[in-house]
């Protein structure tokens, strides 16, 4: 009796026990599961921060190389004359160059992308600086164009000036000079024809018989000339339209009037601001023909006086 009640007894815990058996799997396994749940939720918002950062990572890199490129633009249009600041500024173009071509390799490195950025900004603060040199630059080149312009204007006042002193002064000289030149008058011509020896001279007016010219004349007074020793030229053209002259080499070459030429006679005279009388003889290298012969005086490379003579 005793052994079938401790036999209904076992079978009844056994029981019990195979029906909670079930349960506690089923709870095993909804834990189970929650947690695989759980851990697949977490890897997928890992999942979604990471194509979140990438994206960011994109655009941020997007707006940097957009950055460059206007940045780019921006040092284009910067131009100076300043040969050392022009050099910087083209140094900082092929500087935003490479930074552009390292935003076009780097599409997801945040590292990169954040360092382009900071080297973007004081690009950007080094570029504001530079237009603020070039503009105090361009504004110094203004004042220095006009205070150039100023100075220029005064110096061609002063040269018009002096220009004008100088015309004045050249009048003035030009006025003296002609006050001191000497005047020449009472001009007259022989013909002389000068016997064997030289000693025995005859007046002719015919042409065959002539040897030579005497022509005599006189210096006026004058008291602003120089004073001192001076030499007179005479110059005869022949009928036939030539120099005459005793020779045609350099000896018998003078200055008149800004022009060349060959003197028949010459008398050196000390001249005393009075006036002398001066007589020069005129010889030709050949014989003289009939004809009408033109007489210039000339002292101090001047023409004063002027005559003429006719031989038969």
């Amino acid at each position: 009796m005793e052994e079938n009640i401790e036999t209904q007894n076992s079978q009844e815990e056994k029981k019990k026990r195979g029906g909670l058996l079930p349960w506690l799997l089923l709870v095993l396994s909804l834990v189970g599961n929650g947690i695989l749940v759980f851990m697949v939720n977490q890897e997928k918002q890992i999942v979604i921060q990471k194509e979140e950062s990438i994206k960011t990572v994109f655009v941020e890199r997007e707006n940097i190389k957009a950055d460059l490129v206007n940045l780019k633009n921006e040092y284009e249009n910067l131009h100076t004359s300043n040969k050392k600041l022009q050099a910087d500024i083209d140094e900082k173009k092929a500087q935003i160059e490479e930074l552009i071509k390292e935003a076009e390799k780097n599409k997801g490195n945040k590292y990169i992308i954040a360092k382009l950025k900071k080297e973007t900004e004081t690009l950007r603060l080094i570029m504001q600086g530079y237009v603020h040199t070039i503009d105090s630059l361009n504004t110094l080149n203004k004042k220095l164009i006009v205070e150039k312009n100023e100075v220029i204007k005064k110096l061609d006042e002063e040269k018009n000036k002096s220009t004008q002193l100088n015309k004045e002064k050249e009048s003035l000289q030009g006025t003296i000079d002609k006050a001191s030149l000497l005047s020449c008058y009472s001009i007259t011509a022989q013909g002389i024809d000068i016997k064997k020896g030289g000693k025995k001279r005859s007046v002719t007016t015919k042409a065959k018989r002539v040897d030579a010219i005497k022509v005599s004349y006189s210096l006026g007074e004058n008291k602003i000339s120089k004073a001192g020793t001076r030499e007179v030229f005479v110059r005869i053209m022949t009928p036939d339209g030539k120099e005459l002259a005793k020779s045609y080499d350099d000896n018998y070459k003078f200055k008149f009037d800004g022009s060349t030429g060959y003197y028949a006679g010459k008398t050196s005279i000390d001249y005393a601001n009075k006036e002398i009388g001066v007589t020069t003889l005129c010889e030709g290298d050949g014989p003289f023909v009939p004809g009408k012969y033109i007489i210039e005086i000339s002292c101090d490379g001047v023409i004063v006086g002027q005559s003429s003579i006719t031989l038969n």
